[in-house]
């Protein structure tokens, strides 16, 4: 009875997986390690606040998937017909993803270039080659056949960093404390607003949305895509506790720069030695061409839902928007820019543009014509506005930190 328990269960794990998969990137380890050298394990609190902020975000958006067949841009295009609110949210929604997606998307390109790099050297244009690789598969419609083997990688990757943060036996005590004790140290905002902006990334819910309508026609599946968000967030929650565990015990304290993937590579010496450095570029290199292939894609499926056009691979329109996103990624990531500084920023900006996407959210999830019974009620309505004033203040918080307010 056991195994078959569990083997339901691990038959129900789908669209959520995929979506850990996608914050599981090089910005999350990258991010995630500066956390750990940088403050300890004092942020710990903002990954915790991070994981049950995307359970709930992204329970919404599988609800609303399955119960209205619609994406998250499609819902907003029917919730705001027309007149002056429409185009507010037009506005602010297409500006949350365009700005996002292509700073999330050359932090993509950079953190796989930075994979290159520790495997075959410096290079300055190892950048433009991953973005000129996702250009030629998404335009062939291949990548398909290389997102198994891709994922299969970022996925080996997220365990050694949990074998390695077991074998390193941290104190729990002050794991404990920073994970249930928020505190703010000198310097720390945009690092916080990375933190969450690399696990509640905005994209993920127009993604998640259309996911689950491929996996669950009906209702009867909420159960099950409730329990896929469970399993596969908490997962991907605890890789990157373990990512900022390992760091602060390698780093914290030592006055170690973190410019490199050899730097980030040092955190896995433990269990992986001398290949340390050989396994983290395979990760990165993985982990970002397969972001770098999710984040047009998903701007392109919100754009086209907003607007009301095509969602199809071969429309223009289509074709248009994802082609644009990637062009910024390329171009940035061929300027010479020091990528690490990049890729932190990158997951800030989503940080910061997060709460204007959970706010139009909320607002369709409370569309009694579209959801019925199934529409938020009070409980999760105050969760989610909890959840929204948080990322508005941390947001805000940093905005002020980059312009020496605080």
């Amino acid at each position: 009875m056991i195994g078959k328990g569990i083997r339901s269960r691990i038959r129900v794990v789908g669209p959520a997986a995929l979506v850990s998969a996608a914050f599981i990137g090089p910005g999350t380890i990258t991010t995630c390690t500066l956390a750990g050298a940088g403050y300890g394990y004092t942020l710990l609190w903002a990954l915790l606040f991070s994981v049950f902020a995307t359970v709930v975000l992204q329970e919404m958006a599988a609800r609303l998937g399955i119960i209205t067949q619609k994406g998250l841009g499609e819902a907003l295009h029917s919730r705001f017909p027309r007149g002056f609110g429409r185009i507010i949210s037009l506005f602010l929604i297409l500006s949350a993803i365009g700005i996002g997606n292509a700073a999330y998307e050359t932090g993509n390109i950079m953190g796989g270039a930075l994979g290159l790099e520790a495997l075959f050297g410096t290079f300055r244009f190892w950048g433009p080659l991953i973005g000129s690789m996702t250009f030629i598969l998404l335009l062939l419609g291949t990548y398909k056949h290389l997102e198994k083997i891709l994922i299969g990688l970022v996925l080996m990757m997220s365990v050694i960093f949990l074998a390695t943060m077991i074998s390193l036996t941290p104190g729990l005590k002050e794991i404990v404390k920073g994970l249930f004790v928020p505190e703010m140290p000198p310097g720390s905002m945009l690092t916080i607003a990375a933190l969450v902006g690399t696990t509640v990334v905005p994209y993920n819910l127009f993604l998640h949305a259309a996911l689950v309508q491929e996996k669950w026609k009906g209702r009867e599946g909420l159960k099950a895509a409730r329990l896929d968000i469970r399993i596969s967030i908490l997962l991907g929650g605890l890789v990157s506790m373990a990512i900022v565990i390992t760091s602060a015990t390698a780093f914290f304290g030592s006055g170690k720069e973190i410019h490199s993937a050899a730097d980030l590579a040092i955190q896995l010496e433990p269990i992986l030695g001398r290949w340390a450095v050989v396994f983290i570029g395979m990760g990165l290199f993985a982990a970002g061409l397969t972001s770098a292939i999710t984040a047009p894609l998903a701007a392109a499926y919100a754009t086209c839902g907003i607007l009301g056009w095509e969602k199809d691979m071969k429309s223009k329109r289509f074709r248009f928007i994802w082609m644009f996103i990637l062009g910024v990624g390329i171009l940035f990531s061929a300027l010479g820019l020091k990528p690490v500084p990049v890729i932190l920023f990158a997951q800030a900006a989503n940080g910061v543009l997060l709460p204007v996407i959970a706010f139009y959210l909320l607002r369709v999830m409370n569309d009694k014509q579209m959801l019925g019974e199934h529409r938020n009620h009070l409980p999760m309505n105050l969760i989610g506005g909890l959840v929204v004033l948080i990322t508005f203040f941390l947001g805000l918080k940093s905005i002020l930190a980059v312009f020496g307010v605080l």
